[in-house]
């Protein structure tokens, strides 16, 4: 754990991106998110985090990349447990200042992403993400990907395993890149 956090001081904080290592460059989704990371990191100016996998990581890291930003990837580190490596991708987003501009952004993706995303969910929701500083968490719903999840945490409502409002506090839904980078712009004030 102490290579992982020593990894975050030396690259810094930023953006972390949860995706689909399944979604190659001939997906559709491939190059949204290869822009998508290209804009954030020019907009944000911070390092950019991933999983270091193929598919919708390697986007992600190839955009930070042609930006010009630091990236940061597992490539860097090699976690003996998958824990250490989560606790490490949720470290790198937390904002320990007013001038970490910081995100998590949960891209397309199966098992893995479901898993990265509802932990980082329920650490903001029990206020245990490690900041008092808000975090932005960006849902990534290109082409209505996880609108059937969407439609099941309403279904949970109605169950009253959640709270009206609770699951829309936690994240923006962004159904393109245009809506995610305006967020990000209004969410830290910048022009």
């Amino acid at each position: 754990m102490r290579q992982c956090y020593d990894l975050i001081n030396n690259l810094g904080r930023g953006v972390v991106y949860l995706g689909s290592s399944r979604m190659g460059p001939d997906h559709l989704h491939y190059s949204r998110v290869f822009e998508l990371a290209q804009e954030i990191a020019k907009l944000l100016d911070c390092t950019s985090w991933s999983g270091a996998g193929p598919g919708l990581m390697d986007a992600a890291t190839k955009g930070a990349l042609e930006a010009g930003k630091p990236v940061a990837s597992e490539s860097y580190l090699t976690c003996r447990f998958f824990s250490a490596r989560k606790h490490g991708l949720v470290d790198a987003a937390v904002r320990k200042s007013n001038s970490d501009r910081t995100a998590v952004v949960a891209l397309p993706g199966g098992i893995g992403t479901l898993d990265e995303m509802f932990e980082i969910m329920a650490l903001i929701q029990l206020e245990r993400i490690g900041s008092e500083l808000p975090v932005p968490f960006l849902l990534m719903n290109y082409d209505s990907f996880y609108s059937k999840l969407l439609d099941f945490l309403v279904d949970c409502k109605s169950w009253g395993t959640v709270f009206e409002g609770e699951v829309e506090s936690l994240w923006k839904v962004c159904d393109n890149n245009s809506e995610a980078l305006e967020y990000l712009s209004k969410f830290y004030s910048l022009p």
